[in-house]
């Protein structure tokens, strides 16, 4: 019999348990769906992203790939009814809007046709890792110990001789895609599972033996770079979690603990759906102030700090930004400007090529000291000494800032200091941190009294 094999966040060939289980049950029509509410919220580069990734994949099938633009709970059963699918297959969607729409979806399927969800897209699925009282973990560290102990799947084979369904793509898509690929940021990497392996490769030989020490350094860049096919799960992480296990040391086990907070932060939201664009652990009476021309600053890479307008820089240019530099900005919007997260959350996902809910609206709730750790309020990264420890040599203010590019060294990181810091008209700050730091703990401290 013919199954219906709907891609998602799986959009890969090799380890992939629901594809091989719709191959196992006969011939397989492979289906996307652009979902106008996934590909509206998206944002350009994200888009561009799927694009470029969705015609790799396409291309691994053969051209076989059918992608169709609409409702997936009025479209997944029409096609499977039209091709005489008595399978749909699926990999699990474990995100508030994912679990209503496959709802949505088997309830509306045709009498006969059963729905089959497969897999996750995390090592270990959310909902899995709980502790002794079986409830899930608020914090970060004891889950990463239990989550360990639960372990993960070996990777599997691709599937071998899938017998493709052929069937029309929407007329609409082919020109979407192209539209969305005009608009990408000016450097995307490259789409698809093979550039995703060769990417991992070059980590392993290169990188990950330093990993520990050198992830912080944004001027460095030898992070993994990985976060962007694991959004669509091109890769997956029990892939990497396999050969990591081969390399001791270290940076293997810290990089290991990357994946771990990936998977933690799925694991919140699935307990805590309304956390998505709330504050998980609200601060009573904490007030923010509303975003003006500041915040306008901020998206542009305009602040007059160094190590946060190069990072917003980057990620106009990239759609990615490094890690460290995140909280960094995050910290600034969130801190020194005093504007609630879910501002700067929306910003970053509309410019984020790996723009993933769970992982980005936590890790600024982390910031904003509203999130998972415990007390973290006090927490208010000062972006000058945060540049100077991470970027001692200024290379990645000189890389994004180029009015600054006749800086040398930590100069780059207070042009205010050094002689002709201002010649090419790199711009004034536009506050005190050392003052907006002290109404921000003010504001924290009030709100926990």
């Amino acid at each position: 019999m013919t199954s219906l094999m709907w891609f998602r966040r799986d959009l890969r060939l090799r380890d992939h348990p629901a594809l091989r289980a719709a191959a196992a049950h006969g011939p397989v029509l492979g289906l996307f769906v652009l979902d106008p509410v996934l590909w509206r919220g998206a944002g350009p580069a994200r888009r561009a992203w799927l694009a470029a990734t969705l015609r790799s994949l396409d291309e691994s099938m053969g051209g076989r790939l059918c992608i169709r633009m609409g409702d997936p709970a009025s479209l997944v059963p029409s096609l499977a009814r039209e091709v005489g699918a008595d399978e749909v297959h699926v990999t699990n969607d474990h995100s508030p809007y994912g679990r209503r729409r496959d709802q949505a979806v088997v309830d509306a399927l045709p009498e006969g046709v059963r729905g089959v969800a497969t897999g996750t897209p995390y090592a270990v699925a959310p909902g899995t890792v709980k502790n002794g009282s079986g409830s899930p973990y608020k914090v970060f560290t004891p889950f990463s110990r239990a989550w360990r102990d639960v372990g993960w799947e070996e990777p599997q084979q691709a599937p071998r001789g899938v017998e493709w369904v052929e069937h029309d793509s929407d007329g609409r898509v082919a020109a979407m895609l192209d539209k969305a690929l005009d608009e990408a940021p000016a450097s995307m990497p490259t789409a698809g599972e093979d550039a995703a392996k060769r990417r991992f490769e070059d980590f392993l030989d290169a990188d990950v033996a330093d990993y520990d020490d050198v992830r912080d350094d944004p001027g460095a860049d030898r992070t993994s770079r990985l976060s962007a096919y694991l959004k669509y799960g091109v890769v997956h992480p029990r892939q990497l979690l396999a050969r990591t296990r081969d390399h001791s040391g270290s940076g293997a086990a810290t990089f290991e603990t990357e994946l771990c907070w990936r998977d933690f932060y799925a694991d919140v939201l699935h307990h805590h759906p309304r956390s998505a664009w709330h504050d998980l652990r609200p601060v009573k009476g904490l007030t923010y102030d509303d975003p003006g021309d500041a915040v306008d600053a901020w998206k542009q890479g305009t602040t007059g700090f160094p190590i946060v307008d190069a990072g917003m820089r980057q990620l106009l240019h990239e759609g990615w930004m490094h890690n460290r530099v995140r909280m960094i900005t995050a910290s600034f919007l969130t801190k020194d400007l005093h504007v609630w997260w879910p501002v700067g959350a929306r910003h970053f996902l509309d410019h984020l090529v790996d723009g993933d809910l769970a992982s980005n609206n936590h890790g600024w709730q982390w910031v904003a000291g509203t999130g998972t750790d415990a007390s973290p309020y006090f927490r208010v990264f000062n972006p000058i000494t945060q540049g100077q420890k991470f970027d001692p040599s200024g290379d990645y203010v000189r890389r994004w800032v180029p009015e600054l590019r006749h800086l040398e060294g930590k100069h780059a990181h207070a042009p205010w200091d050094a002689e002709g810091g201002y010649d090419h008209d790199y711009p004034q700050r536009i506050v005190d941190h050392a003052a907006e730091r002290e109404v921000a703990l003010e504001r924290y401290g009030r709100g926990r009294d």
